[in-house]
């Protein structure tokens, strides 16, 4: 992940405003944006996918989410405000991928 994207997740998390695995996502009322791992398994993705709906957020896929984001084997982020949400997208893009 980007020097630059990894400083914006830790502002995020120092915030207060990023939640972080998919249960923790799952539990939310609303978020601006979805970061994931791109090596989730294809039950993830979908479960990923399913969350992305329900908030209608982008979604961004990277790789080194859980060292960049500070907590080892963390697959899924979610980003709670507008501003670092709108940061975040500028480093990572939007990415609707589908592995095959």
């Amino acid at each position: 992940m980007d020097r630059k994207a990894a400083a914006y997740l830790g502002f995020a998390r120092r915030a207060g405003k990023l939640a972080l695995g998919m249960n923790a996502v799952a539990s939310l009322k609303k978020t601006c944006l979805l970061v994931a791992d791109r090596a989730v398994s294809e039950n993830s993705r979908e479960k990923i996918e399913g969350l992305q709906k329900r908030f209608s957020c982008p979604l961004a896929w990277c790789e080194g989410l859980g060292e960049a984001a500070g907590k080892a084997g963390c697959m899924l982020a979610a980003v709670g405000e507008e501003h670092l949400a709108a940061a975040l997208l500028g480093v990572l893009g939007t990415e609707n991928e589908s592995e095959d």
